[in-house]
């Protein structure tokens, strides 16, 4: 009985000591998992915060690029000694966005001047001025000739381009008005396609 009693007690205590093992192993365990799962969530807020800031940068980096870019692209097509943003043609007869420096020097220039009376709130204008681009893309070769769009009584609108609609007589936008040395030769508020704007061109010059 002795024997017995002294391997029964010895199989308890061995018992109660892979017990006491098996519990501090779950608790160490779960103690581990629940640091990891901490570390883990803080590294997924931490990547997703380094995330947001990937993708607004190269955002914001490309937008400068692209109007880097656009500003090149359109001083190379306004031509030597025009200011002003080039909407279509050549450096030699350009369609540029009214600027007072640039109309003066176009009446020096002697070049035949075409102007687009333009408000940003028309449609009529807004349908008419791509026929416009498209005839200036159109042009011959050896052309000489300026187009300007000019606001006219919108948002947009400058008091030199407010001056030159009075001095041209301009009552209505979507108007053309032709200028040769500095006079008027021509002014129409009917509408135009880019076949009617070549056609005109050609006969005033």
């Amino acid at each position: 009985m002795n024997k017995k009693q002294s391997k029964i007690d010895g199989l308890s205590t061995i018992g109660v000591v892979v017990s006491i093992v098996i519990v501090a192993l779950l608790i160490g365990g779960g103690v581990y998992v629940a640091s990891h799962r901490e570390n883990a969530d803080s590294m997924m807020q931490e990547n997703g915060s380094m995330d947001k800031s990937l993708e607004v940068m190269p955002e914001k980096s490309g937008d400068t690029m692209m109007e880097k870019e656009g500003d090149t692209m359109m001083d190379k097509k306004s031509g030597a000694g025009f200011s002003g943003m080039a909407f279509a043609g050549t450096p030699e007869a350009p369609l540029l966005d009214f600027v007072k420096a640039d109309y003066d020097t176009a009446v020096t220039s002697g070049k035949l001047i075409v102007l687009y009376f333009y408000a940003n709130w028309c449609p009529i204008c807004k349908a008419e001025f791509p026929h416009m681009e498209q005839a200036f893309n159109m042009l011959p070769k050896g052309t000489q000739v300026i187009g300007f769009r000019v606001n006219y009584n919108d948002s947009d609108t400058d008091t030199f381009e407010q001056n030159l609609a009075k001095q041209f007589g301009v009552a209505y936008q979507h108007t053309k008005v032709f200028v040769k040395n500095g006079e008027k030769i021509l002014k129409a508020p009917d509408s135009w396609d880019a076949n009617r704007y070549l056609t005109e061109i050609a006969k005033a010059m």
